[in-house]
């Protein structure tokens, strides 16, 4: 699955604004709103953000 779309996901499920998601997972509040426009995140991007969905998802009750 796309980088993206997981975001899109993980963003519906946990009521996030994309801006509050870019600055928390990247120090980049435009990460969600350039991605949506064709911004293709690198290796360590990617990395960092599928890390910080990981860690935030795992301290948050569901």
């Amino acid at each position: 699955m796309h980088l993206l779309r997981r975001v899109e996901k993980f963003l519906r499920e946990h009521d996030i604004p994309p801006t509050r998601f870019g600055r928390e997972a990247a120090r980049d509040p435009r990460l969600v709103l350039d991605m949506r426009r064709g911004r293709e995140p690198g290796a360590r991007m990617t990395r960092r953000v599928e890390h910080f969905m990981n860690i935030y998802a795992g301290g948050q009750p569901q």
